[in-house]
């Protein structure tokens, strides 16, 4: 599913990672931990193609068996869009959206009907227990409701990975545990496989294994 190998990261002189190799099974839990600064976020960008690694001889990124560093910018875009889901720490929702227009942002950027994006979008929310409140706007939101629409849109176009950076870093403790269940409850029912950035060893210690990341490589 995934498959990254000597994947290194410069910022100016500063040597961010310096030969990570990750190794992740379809429908597997990934935790990522490490200091701040360690280069967590940095890897999770590569891995989501938002950012780009600095290549090595022997550096490769293989995402769902597609080789991202042969792909052109619309193809990396598109692949973005239709394989790859985001949820992060502080939600990105656009304040002026309600949430199920949130929710169906990236399936309209997929050209999906609207019709077919809203359905969608409506299932996901009932599965999360957020359906009734298809219509507020973010503010009208709590911290767990707002994370919950951010997870249904990371699911909408349904992608072969999610990644995660900080999903719990903003919640309070029990916002975080239904969270942390709400992940494994979407391994169980549909296979997902998620890639998790996080400082929160209690969803750490739930994933099938804890990846530390230390002076910029993996320990």
């Amino acid at each position: 599913m995934i498959l990254a190998k000597n994947i290194h990261k410069f910022y100016d002189k500063n040597h961010i990672l310096k030969g990570i190799d990750i190794n992740v099974n379809k429908g597997e839990i990934i935790s990522i931990v490490g200091a701040s600064g360690a280069g967590k976020t940095t890897l999770l960008q590569i891995l989501g193609t938002i950012d780009s690694y600095d290549k090595k001889e022997s550096s490769t990124l293989l995402l769902n068996n597609h080789d991202v560093s042969i792909m052109s910018d619309d193809e990396l875009a598109r692949f973005r869009n239709q394989e790859i889901g985001f949820v992060f720490q502080f939600h990105q929702l656009l304040p002026e959206f309600t949430a199920i227009e949130n929710i169906c942002i990236p399936a309209f950027i997929n050209k999906t009907p609207k019709k077919i994006a809203e359905t969608k979008a409506k299932e996901l929310m009932d599965y999360l227990s957020i359906i009734d409140k298809k219509n507020n706007k973010p503010n009208e939101l709590s911290g767990g409701e707002k994370q919950r629409v951010a997870v249904a849109r990371s699911l909408i176009n349904k992608p072969s990975i999610i990644l995660a950076d900080e999903p719990s870093g903003n919640l309070d403790t029990s916002s975080s545990n239904n969270l942390h269940n709400l992940f494994l409850d979407l391994r169980k029912d549909f296979n997902y496989t998620f890639v998790i950035a996080t400082h929160d060893l209690s969803l750490a210690k739930k994933s099938d294994k804890i990846l530390e990341i230390v002076d910029g490589k993996i320990k």
